[in-house]
């Protein structure tokens, strides 16, 4: 990347600074923004598409520490007892449901994706992300609880999904013969060690914070910057001693949250600041390497499958989780709509992409980038007036039963 793509991409970050809430309201959020500038950069001759992977890697592994971290931490047990059971049946039923009928689909559609591939994509296409549908899970006029709901889910489910996207790594590269690949065996050694760490150094630093805040010892302009190097902490020693690094930060932010106290989310902010902008980079670097190879790729197959992902992969096993959750019709159709596929899933391809090499991973790589990138599009240009439109619907049925609940902070 030259001086003058540079020059841009920073004037691209300040500006978006500057206009992000108009531009979000007329239906443009930051990925479809920044995707779309990457690949001008890439159209105008001043990005090497090529040589970004390599570069792109550290960056996108940083990406998802800090967001598997925050997403964990703003998400307090404690705090959402009164619907813990809708959240429980989205997680627990119908995440692995999705996880499942993506598999089968992948299958069906590529049959030259062996099992553990077929795996990958449907487990790198599980996770949602709430940022790509702001309007949705900020507009006063959709039920509360239903925001919630929608947040809550896509700040668990994928590091949730994590462990499986791991797992089906392993298992691809032991059958491709992948030298140096860990087997099914220390993959799965590996997850219990980075749990555990995650757990260990979560919960000391969240203890740690709150005992030296209530001495007066923090420094509270300094305190999200040491959240910051927790969450990395977490990370590397789990690295350092053979465990995996990204379920620790999901495990050390789940603990974080829990022993924080209240005054742990407020520390979350720079953090949460830190992840957003290194975001943008990496939907920047998206829009640079996968808009073209989709150009190159692109398939009457690899569109059905990423228009099935996210309407019928995503919807019924959504629609299944719910039934006897007490959520009518339109609600289980909107909650089922808006689960965008966004940052966390780019992360996982790109592992994949380091981890099995491009011969071995190329199809399941496009195959993630092209649900991603209608994901963007779709949810991104559908997010506000459908809400709006459900918002109406729901106020015309009367108050929000159970009453209000507060927001949990979208990233």
């Amino acid at each position: 990347m030259d001086a003058v793509a540079v020059l841009l991409v920073l004037a691209a970050i300040f500006l978006w600074g500057t206009v992000a809430a108009r531009l979000e309201r007329a239906d443009l959020a930051a990925p479809i923004v920044f995707t779309a500038l990457g690949a001008g950069l890439v159209g105008l001759g001043l990005v090497d598409a090529g040589a970004a992977p390599e570069t792109l890697k550290p960056l996108a592994e940083i990406a998802l520490v800090w967001v598997l971290f925050s997403d964990a931490a703003r998400v307090r047990v404690q705090d959402l007892r009164a619907d813990l059971g809708r959240y429980s049946r989205l997680l627990g039923i119908g995440l692995p449901l999705t996880i499942l009928a993506g598999w089968g689909l992948a299958r069906w559609l590529f049959p030259e994706l062996d099992g553990w591939l077929a795996l990958l994509v449907a487990a790198a296409l599980a996770p949602t992300d709430a940022a790509l549908g702001v309007p949705v899970v900020t507009n006063p006029a959709v039920p509360s609880r239903i925001r919630r709901l929608i947040t809550v889910e896509s700040g668990l489910n994928d590091g949730i999904a994590t462990p499986v996207v791991m797992f089906a790594i392993a298992g691809a590269a032991a059958v491709e013969g992948v030298e140096g690949a860990a087997g099914l065996a220390t993959a799965l050694a590996q997850l219990a060690i980075g749990a555990l760490i995650g757990v260990v150094i979560g919960g000391a630093g969240g203890a740690l914070l709150r005992l030296t805040r209530r001495m007066g010892w923090v420094a509270e302009d300094f305190a999200g910057i040491a959240v910051l190097a927790l969450a990395l902490v977490s990370y590397v020693l789990a690295v350092v001693v053979g465990g995996n690094g990204f379920v620790a930060a999901f495990c050390g932010g789940l603990a974080f949250g829990a022993t924080a106290g209240r005054r742990g989310r407020a520390e979350l902010v720079f953090l949460e600041q830190a992840s957003g902008l290194v975001s943008l980079l990496v939907w920047l670097a998206f829009g640079a390497i996968a808009i073209p190879i989709l150009l190159d790729r692109l398939s009457p197959a690899l569109v059905l499958y990423a228009v099935l992902s996210l309407t019928i992969v995503r919807m019924l096993p959504v629609a299944i989780a719910t039934i006897g959750s007490g959520l009518d019709r339109n609600t289980v159709l909107f909650v089922g709509w808006f689960g965008p596929r966004g940052l966390a899933s780019l992360v996982f391809a790109l592992l994949a992409l380091e981890e099995l090499g491009e011969s071995d991973a190329a199809l399941a790589v496009t195959v993630i980038a092209a649900t991603v990138f209608l994901s963007v599009v779709a949810h991104g240009a559908s997010a506000a007036p459908l809400a709006a439109r459900y918002g109406r619907a729901e106020a015309a049925r009367g108050p929000e039963p159970g009453g209000a609940v507060a927001d949990v902070a979208v990233r």
